[in-house]
């Protein structure tokens, strides 16, 4: 997420990865484990696993330097206030309400933050990055709290499975002379068309938006052009959908879905990539599915499939259709509602089609 100029909203777009969902009671610790601020500007921060983070800025005002704050679910044992170094002026650590931590740092006067520079990425199931782009880093001192490298555990005592590094590494992914290829990301539904409704009311033409801008994000990186069938909350019939991808003769087509059980049933979970035919069409399912997998532990692997879908039967390249997760399921619900899954996901869907097209080259 990109910090506005004013105090703003949640974070739900930028990098972040949750294998396990953990609800903190309003008087819970913090889930604010250690942090540490480096000299060379970059701030980490190591969380329970599946935290949502709101981030704030706001700048100078009343002899204050500018500010950024995060607000992280429980509470601390205790606030305080630390020194700073260089352009730091202060960093605190308060309860600005029951039930919330709130993590400040206070540059001096004479520094100058661009909000429009600043992206808070999760870079593991608990460690969370953020580099202060242009800060005049002179005179800076490392400071932290905590070890921000201690492995964390699930609630089986079994380390938490990150076996890729090179999912969480873009560097590791491939990269592709700009233009080679074109991909259409399809998010599901949209508008008035939210599709399916799951548990606590998350919806899924939300959750596969948010997936898919991340999607195009993570390849326009790699060099591949990327075209989203819609951008927004907004209404997108399927031939339009179709058109557009065959119009474009895109190299390959991927529309991101949520699932539900007729039944309702919070026990049915699952993850499944359907294609309509060919080899190639079976490949991209098939390496999209193995990654998600990957991030999604535990949750059932319901195989990739052939599929009728009318956006991927109608495409004239390699198409599949992506179900994530059931939002009405217990075990999926609680990961596709939190933004670390969903960049989890992001970054196995995008690392999925980027190993196919290198296949294909």
């Amino acid at each position: 997420m990109r910090f506005p100029n004013r105090p703003f909203l949640n974070l739900t777009i930028l990098f972040y990865i949750c294998l396990i969902s953990i609800h903190l009671p309003l008087k819970a610790a913090s889930s604010l484990a250690a942090w540490s601020l480096g000299n060379n500007g970059v701030l980490k921060l190591r969380t329970s696993p599946g935290t949502d983070l709101k981030a704030f800025y706001q700048s100078a005002e009343a002899g204050k330097g500018d500010r950024i704050w995060i607000d992280f679910p429980g509470e601390l044992v205790r606030t305080r206030s630390l020194k700073g170094s260089g352009p730091i002026k202060e960093i605190r650590l308060g309860k600005p309400q029951t039930g919330l931590t709130r993590f400040v740092i206070e540059f001096q006067p004479f520094v100058s933050i661009n909000p429009s520079k600043l992206q808070l990425v999760g870079i593991s199931p608990d460690l969370w990055e953020l580099k202060f782009v242009g800060l005049p880093i002179k005179g800076l001192k490392s400071i932290s709290e905590g070890n921000i490298s201690k492995t964390r555990t699930n609630r089986s005592n079994q380390r938490v499975s990150h076996s890729s590094s090179t999912i969480i590494n873009l560097s590791d992914l491939p990269d592709f002379e700009r233009g080679r290829y074109r991909v259409v990301i399809d998010p599901g539904h949209g508008g008035p068309d939210v599709g399916a409704v799951g548990i606590r009311g998350i919806r899924e033409s939300e959750i596969v938006l948010d997936i898919s801008l991340q999607v195009a994000q993570i390849l326009e990186k790699k060099g591949v052009i990327v075209h989203l069938t819609r951008k927004s909350e907004r209404d997108v019939d399927l031939p339009p959908r179709v058109v557009m991808a065959n119009r474009l003769r895109a190299n390959a087509f991927v529309s991101i879905h949520a699932n539900a059980s007729r039944s309702r049933s919070r026990d049915v979970n699952g993850i499944e990539t359907f294609f309509y035919s060919g080899s190639k069409g079976f490949r991209l399912a098939s390496l999209i599915q193995k990654e998600i997998l990957q991030v999604s532990p535990g949750s059932p692997d319901r195989g990739v499939r052939r599929g009728r879908y009318f956006v991927i039967r109608r495409t004239n390249m390699p198409a599949v259709l992506v179900e994530t997760g059931f939002v009405t399921g217990r075990l999926d619900s609680s990961r596709l509602s939190t933004a670390s899954h969903r960049r989890m996901l992001a970054i196995a869907i995008s690392k999925g089609i980027l190993n196919y097209l290198k296949e294909v080259s």
